[in-house]
């Protein structure tokens, strides 16, 4: 791209900043998200006034952003509203829209673990204000994941070679929203056994169907990098991506099987599988069993992650900073979390070790990608849209094409 056209798509102006907000920047909620909930699970003095402070503020600066990027998609869509229409058909950053719900779910996690429970902060009423929030949250991830696959499908062109591991972003919205499920069940209980009974089966619902997806996807993801071998330039990035689906939905189960150990049995009803005393024992068995089948599941994804960075980086692969970057901060955050709460259930100090030393990794990725990110901001390079640029571009073509008989004809008159 010239030098003059490259200038011209660069956003100069707030309403060419608005126009330009893409859903990817609700990945970095996700990350900053995955930051807060860290500090309150980390395996040393989580439970400290320091560590929950460093959760809070986290929080709060996450609630703050999304709030901001939620008014700039808002107003970018009621100031353009022709760009809905362009988003949802490019076969990348429709993808990304994903990110809204699994932000929102990071909020939600540490408002029940850490405000509301850990603080004692607005007792039931503020509880049940946080399930219907979910509920609500639950409703969007529903509409992402099967909305998304069948606009993928029916609007879109995609090819296996140009396939990435972002295909994952839309069906993971339904495990993640599983794993909010199980923490909320987990502090209702107290008020309503029977909602959170509600909460853990919509909980299992949802993480069946995502999890099933995302294996399907994971299967296809592979097939890709066999035959056509690692994505080009700074899609590389994204062989991180199936950390999240393995990840969080091994949380998801871990908390599932908690939940109906503790719920179960029923002292009412008819049915002799839910009034069995041993129903819920063997429930959390199985759930534990496969929190750490998927653990491992999620390790060989960062082994073949790492591997292809390191074959990157060997073959010199230009990497130019941009909002997906934000993609490293959520999968490797919740492997963390999920390693931290298995060292809970096995009392194992490998994995409360390995757990927190990924955990400061992860904060240190955060703390790259969040500078990188805000000096960027500052100089607006970082406000692109790919699906307006390729739509500038033509328009700047054929800008171009129009004014050139003018220019050869005046050149032909001046000699």
């Amino acid at each position: 791209m010239s030098t003059a056209v490259h200038d011209r798509m660069v956003p100069r102006t707030a309403r060419e900043i608005i126009r330009n907000f893409v859903p990817t920047w609700f990945a970095a909620i996700m990350g900053t998200g995955a930051i807060s909930i860290l500090f309150s699970s980390f395996p040393y003095g989580h439970n400290t006034q320091p560590m929950k402070i460093l959760s809070l503020l986290f929080f709060f600066l996450n609630l703050f952003l999304f709030l901001l990027f939620t008014a700039l998609t808002i107003t970018r869509y009621y100031l353009y509203p022709h760009t809905w229409a362009i988003m949802l058909r490019h076969p990348t950053m429709s993808l990304y829209t994903g990110c809204f719900p699994m932000g929102i779910t990071t909020l939600i996690n540490v408002s029940v673990d850490v405000i509301n429970v850990g603080y004692g902060f607005g007792g039931q009423s503020f509880l049940y204000f946080i399930w219907a929030v979910w509920w609500i949250d639950v409703a969007i991830s529903v509409l992402c994941c099967w909305g998304m696959v069948h606009i993928m499908s029916t609007l879109q062109r995609h090819s296996l070679q140009a396939m990435t591991a972002a295909w994952l972003l839309p069906v993971v919205t339904l495990t993640v929203a599983a794993s909010s499920g199980g923490v909320l069940a987990r502090a209702m209980q107290q008020y309503s056994p029977f909602n959170a009974l509600i909460s853990v089966a919509v909980a299992v619902f949802m993480v069946t169907i995502g999890l099933t997806l995302a294996l399907m996807i994971i299967t296809i993801y592979v097939l890709r990098l066999i035959v056509y071998g690692l994505p080009p330039g700074p899609k590389i990035l994204s062989v991180f991506l199936p950390l999240g689906p393995t990840a969080q939905s091994g949380y998801a189960v871990l908390l599932i099987g908690q939940n109906f150990k503790s719920l179960l049995p029923l002292h009412h009803g008819s049915s002799d599988f839910l009034r069995s005393n041993i129903t819920g024992d063997i429930v959390h068995v199985v759930c534990v069993c496969v929190a750490f089948l998927l653990w491992s599941l999620a390790v060989m994804c960062i082994v073949f992650a790492l591997l292809g960075i390191h074959t990157a980086l060997r073959r010199r692969t230009h990497l130019p900073f941009r909002l997906p970057f934000w993609g490293l901060v959520f999968p490797n955050g919740v492997f963390a979390n999920l390693t931290i709460n298995l060292s809970t259930t096995f009392d194992s100090r490998f994995l409360r070790v390995f757990g927190a030393i990924y955990a400061v990794a992860t904060l240190l990725v955060w703390c790259f990608v969040a500078t990188r990110t805000v000096a960027l901001v500052f100089d607006r390079t970082i406000f692109d849209a790919p699906a307006l640029e390729e739509l500038d571009m033509a328009q700047f073509n054929d800008h171009a094409d129009q004014k050139e008989p003018f220019s050869s004809t005046v050149t032909s008159v001046t000699v």
